[in-house]
C-alpha cells in the first residue's frame, strides 16, 4: 500500500497531462464569436466523429475516468 501511495501522485500527473492534451487537441466547431453570444445557426449542428477524432474523444473520456479513480484511491489510502 505504501508504494501505491507513493506512485499515485505521479500517475495523476501523467493522467492530467493526457486529459489536458486530449481536450486541447479536439476540434471545436465554434469560433470566437460563440464565446460572446453570437449565434451561427448553420454551423451549430452535431457531426459524427470518425477516425482519429473518435479515438481521441474516447481516450480523453477514459483518461478522465482514470484520473477521477486515482484521486478517489488516494483519498481511500490516506
Amino acid at each position: 500500500m505504501e508504494t501505491l501511495g507513493a506512485i499515485l501522485p505521479y500517475i495523476q500527473i501523467v493522467l492530467s497531462v493526457m486529459v489536458i492534451a486530449g481536450v486541447m487537441l479536439q476540434q471545436s466547431s465554434t469560433g470566437l464569436g460563440g464565446a460572446f453570444g453570437e449565434s451561427n445557426n448553420f454551423g451549430t449542428g452535431f457531426h459524427t466523429r470518425r477516425g482519429f477524432e473518435k479515438y481521441l474523444f474516447i481516450g480523453t473520456i477514459v483518461a478522465g475516468i482514470l484520473f477521477a479513480a486515482s484521486a478517489l484511491a488516494i483519498l481511500l489510502i490516506r
